[in-house]
């Protein structure tokens, strides 16, 4: 009985022990959220006020963007500094107090680990929309997938072609794929990624779709802990697929908007941007292993020119950097005057023992469902290494050798299926940015891949991603699933990526509630800034311009009485606000405190 009170006594002691632990956690993150609420109305004021110093009225337009670091921090940024680069880890270790005893520490981080687009993913396969069955479900324009081609892949796949069963293919086979496979693989990726010579089946490994390739090569690559360089945005499937077995990181090179002498073109990834990036990375500590480059870009769209590519290409060899080029849209360039310029067909690599090329079926052929992904490495040691993982990543016999007929009917492919791909493709691309251009939404025009990339940061009040989320979460109440920038690490608050691959009719309907949600939206805005009506609307024209599409034109003088509503309420909002009665101004930038300064001045000359 001794025994047993010494115990409880002890574990009454290691409880009370936990729960001051865990007071004092929350505590901490009480006045880490208030500091960063404290920075954020300021870095606001400080934003409106330049507005007011330059002459214009005060509009919704987009908002200045705010870095976003990975760990936790925002941090306020003046309109002439650009974006950053390293910004930290992409999951840098959590520790979490009310973990699961009967995982461990890795179970732990993995079961709590959260994606910002898993709540809109999980909503939408709760309640898709239907028709006939579910006309009131979700709309989905937020899961990249190729709904328009049903039909062709259907007809092709239930040809008698395709049905054949013999004892090889329903035995275990070569983890790497049975040979016919890759073989047919080697003879595809020679014809449509124009190789200059034919393509190795040797150097090709097949795996149940290209996350698990993503995620093989991170682990063989990487030791844990190390890190791939990526520019952001980027889709966000590659974090989950790098570090769920590997305990891989990422290093964000992040882009942003501003166009500039070295910036012709919104989100342009240079090499100075990679440099930087990495120099940084190393400083505190982390050593980068290979730079993830995506092309055709999701969810940019850009397509990188020859040079481009042989620029990323010598930088990474420069410093001795694997670099996996991710091609998985090369067949969805929809617009005949753009080329797509694919790492395999250059004449000559810099580094090719470093160089891995990932391809699969999943958006060119619109049959995601049937998991299937390749990689194309001449290193043989990497190729040893990943055959390994790919026991854990095998594929049926029955559906190999489907796959191997359909990639090897280069006519139905080149005659029927591109063809009519690409024309259904640019008919809903024309739709949706046609109804951006009529709503006043600005976007990037790439023609290429399965989505569009818009800008909805007029859109938020004061530009954070509290209500890019609250947004995000605003569209999917009303039954449109949208993909929000943070879900991708977008720099900028604001930005959201538009799945457009549907028929007509479910893109009308979806359009319709974003509509809805947008003019909800903007009647908010108008009674919180107390901006009349006819301001919000006065707004530019779309255009078709290659690059970003629409910008708002600014607007006149604001008059004396406008001028005085506005410094009154700015006045109210500051001095109401406890903050500024805590101590923080030391706190403040010079520029911040510039503006404070100008405030008051302009409140005593009303």
């Amino acid at each position: 009985m001794e025994e047993r009170f010494l115990h409880l006594e002890e574990l009454r002691v290691q409880r009370d022990l936990e729960l001051e632990e865990r007071r004092v956690q929350l505590e901490q993150r009480r006045l880490e959220l208030e500091r960063e609420h404290e920075f954020r109305m300021f870095s606001i004021f400080a934003q409106m006020l330049s507005i007011l110093k330059q002459g214009f009225c005060l509009v919704p337009g987009p908002a200045a963007p705010v870095p976003w670091d990975p760990r936790g921090a925002r941090t306020p940024q003046g309109p002439e500094q650009t974006s950053q680069g390293f910004s930290g880890l992409s999951n840098p270790g959590t520790k979490h107090p009310q973990g699961s005893a009967f995982l461990s520490s890795r179970g732990n981080d993995i079961k709590f680990r959260h994606a910002v687009t898993q709540e809109g993913k999980s909503a939408y396969l709760a309640d898709p929309y239907d028709e006939d069955k579910n006309p009131t479900g979700i709309i989905n324009f937020g899961i990249s997938e190729n709904k328009l081609c049903f039909d062709l892949l259907s007809g092709r796949l239930n040809q008698s072609d395709m049905h054949n069963i013999e004892p090889p293919l329903l035995q275990y086979s070569d983890w790497r794929g049975h040979k016919f496979l890759r073989e047919e693989m080697a003879r595809f990726l020679t014809c449509y990624c124009k190789a200059p010579t034919p393509l190795k089946p040797e150097n090709v490994m097949v795996f149940n779709g290209c996350i698990s390739v993503f995620s093989a090569l991170a682990t063989v690559l990487c030791d844990p802990g190390e890190a791939l360089m990526i520019p952001t945005p980027f889709y966000d499937g590659i974090s989950n697929s790098t570090y769920l077995y590997g305990n891989v990181q990422l290093v964000f090179a992040h882009l942003d908007s501003k166009i500039t002498e070295t910036n012709t073109r919104p989100f342009q990834l240079t090499v100075e941007k990679l440099e930087m990036t990495l120099q940084e990375a190393r400083s505190e500590g982390v050593r980068v292993k290979g730079l993830i480059l995506i092309n055709p870009h999701n969810p940019l769209g850009d397509i990188y020119s020859q040079g481009e590519l042989l620029e990323y290409l010598e930088f990474a060899k420069r410093h001795k950097l694997h670099i996996i080029l991710d091609e998985l849209y090369m067949l969805s360039v929809f617009d005949e005057s753009v080329t797509f310029h694919s790492v395999l067909s250059m004449d000559r690599l810099p580094d090719p023992q470093r160089t891995h090329v990932i391809w699969g079926t999943s958006k060119d052929f619109g049959i995601s469902g049937i998991r299937f992904g390749a990689l194309y490495t001449e290193n043989k040691d990497v190729s040893s290494a990943v055959a390994k993982l790919s026991f854990l990543h095998g594929i049926s016999g029955i559906i190999q050798y489907k796959m191997a007929q359909l990639l090897r009917d280069h006519d139905w492919i080149n005659q029927v299926y591109l063809p009519t791909n690409h024309f259904r493709l640019k008919a809903a691309h024309t739709y949706i940015t046609d109804e951006l251009k009529t709503l006043g939404i600005p976007f990037l025009n790439r023609n290429s891949g399965l989505y569009i990339w818009i800008d909805l940061r007029r859109y938020l009040h004061s530009g954070t991603f509290e209500e890019e989320l609250s947004l995000c979460r605003r569209f999917l109440g009303n039954k449109v699933l949208l993909t929000c920038g943070k879900g991708f690490q977008c720099l900028e608050p604001g930005w959201f990526r538009l799945v457009f691959s549907d028929k007509i009719h479910r893109l009308q309907l979806g359009m319709q509630r974003i509509r809805q949600v947008l003019e909800q939206q903007a009647q908010e805005l108008q009674q919180k800034l107390s901006v009349p009506r006819q301001l919000l609307e006065q707004e530019g024209q779309a255009d078709s311009t290659e690059e970003s599409v629409f910008v708002p034109r600014q607007q006149g003088p604001m008059s004396g009485t406008k001028m005085k509503d506005l410094i009154g309420l700015l006045h109210q909002q500051i001095h109401s606000s406890a903050w500024l009665q805590k101590g923080s101004l030391e706190q403040l930038t010079q520029e911040q405190l510039g503006a404070l300064d100008v405030l008051n001045e302009l409140v005593s000359k009303q």
